[in-house]
């Protein structure tokens, strides 16, 4: 495979053509969605009357609380027509589950190969899979089916285990690694402690999920420099949802994830539904292309980032979605000072002495927003603790309470049965 030729086109062709396939998109789910059959109807809209990117903004927005209330009625197909259902993970609400047809999946297929593609990853290449490719998970179907069309093999190990991992990495050799890259911590402290020499296993690279690798400004962020400062593999972040079913990619650049307009038109909104100015962070709202089952419409992602338009030195023209600033929902207002739990992961990554953490936000009776940080360490001291408020009072300016806890607590919380993400954010406002 090669890089498909829209992406190296101009930004005003890839604008020409994704309003052709928007056009595409608008008409079928105004023929097949009940959402948006009634949506249209109620706003009195007419799909011909859509004609560029700018006119979607004619087009009320979609949210995930109307996906979590109406989730039947986004979907465009009979259930008999369905291959695979999937769910959201839940963390921030109700799941939402999905159905994907065979097209879908195919489109699914696609999106991954280009975009492992983009991240180096090329035919004949072994690569072992650290994500579970069950419990209505899309990731692991996903890039199993991805690398699958791109022709390259696959070692699906699933999450966790490091003995096991390090038994198919010794066994199977592979180029690339796809996990959370914290995971790749516990790879390193496994194969220090049984003497396995990591810089010599032949591992390239790991394309890393559900963490930021990079600063805003693209540069490593802590997590991303203690991987490196011992292992040296090179780090792909990639940005992707279920919602979404369709992934953005860091190329060996590390300038920001890739955007696929054949899949995916993008907009960046600022608080009232509108688009920003001067390229400005602000919440992500898609509409996806070419999806049969359930096609999305200006769906607000709740997430906060940045767009790129810069072409990048490999070669494509298409814009870069930047690291995730935060969730919106997550969003914390805490002593005058707006904060979102990347920052604060980051902080902590930097402190060798902190296995684990779990954020908690609460409402304090004044109804503004507390901060409780619960920080596993083995050996607690008042001097780890003032160490922590130090850097927390110089980085972002305030010092939320910290509270110190045994590693294996945090953990019982953080990896629950029914949660295919860790979770260390808890918001308990009210």
């Amino acid at each position: 495979m090669t890089i498909p030729s829209i992406e190296t086109k101009t930004q005003e062709q890839i604008k020409i053509y994704q309003e052709t396939l928007l056009q595409d998109t608008l008409h079928y789910v105004a023929e097949n969605s009940p959402f948006y059959k009634k949506l249209f109807k109620h706003n009195g809209i007419e799909p011909a009357h859509i004609k560029t990117l700018e006119d979607l903004e004619r087009i009320p927005v979609t949210t995930k609380e109307d996906l979590q209330e109406f989730n039947d009625d986004f979907l465009c197909v009979p259930k008999t027509k369905i291959i695979d259902y999937t769910t959201t993970s839940g963390t921030s609400g109700k799941p939402v589950t999905f159905g994907l047809t065979d097209k879908d999946l195919d489109r699914l297929a696609y999106n991954e190969a280009i975009s492992f593609l983009c991240s180096g990853v090329k035919e004949g290449d072994v690569v072992q899979l650290m994500t579970t490719i069950d419990r209505r998970f899309m990731a692991g179907l996903a890039y199993f089916l991805g690398l699958r069309k791109l022709g390259a093999g696959v070692i699906r190990v699933g999450a966790g285990v490091p003995e096991l991992q390090w038994d198919s990495i010794v066994k199977f050799k592979p180029a690339y690694l796809i996990t959370v890259p914290s995971f790749l911590l516990k790879l390193i402290e496994y194969a220090e402690a049984n003497g396995i020499d990591y810089n010599a296993c032949g591992i390239k690279g790991a394309v890393c999920i559900g963490e930021p690798l990079r600063n805003q400004d693209f540069t490593p962020n802590t997590l991303s420099k203690k991987i490196t400062e011992k292992w040296d593999i090179k780090l792909f972040s990639t940005y992707a949802s279920t919602e979404m079913s369709t992934a953005f990619a860091e190329c060996g650049y590390g300038r920001g994830g890739h955007h696929h307009p054949e899949l995916i038109i993008t907009e960046i909104l600022d608080e009232n539904d509108r688009p920003v100015v001067n390229s400005s962070s602000g919440e992500l709202t898609i509409t996806t292309l070419g999806v049969e089952g359930m096609p999305l419409v200006r769906f607000k992602t709740g997430d906060i980032v940045q767009l790129h338009a810069e072409p990048c030195p490999c070669g494509r023209t298409t814009l870069r979605v930047g690291p995730v600033i935060g969730r919106k929902q997550q969003m914390i207002k805490y002593k005058g000072t707006t904060l979102y739990p990347p920052a604060m992961n980051d902080l902590l990554n930097s402190f060798t002495e902190i296995q684990n953490h779990i954020i908690e936000i609460t409402t304090n009776n004044l109804g503004t927003d507390e901060i409780l940080i619960k920080v596993g360490v083995a050996d607690p001291t008042d001097n780890l603790l003032n160490q922590i408020k130090d850097h927390f009072r110089a980085k972002l300016r305030v010092t939320p309470k910290i509270e110190f806890v045994a590693p294996q607590e945090l953990n019982r919380i953080m990896f629950t049965p029914m949660s295919r993400k860790p979770v260390n954010f808890i918001d308990r406002r009210v």
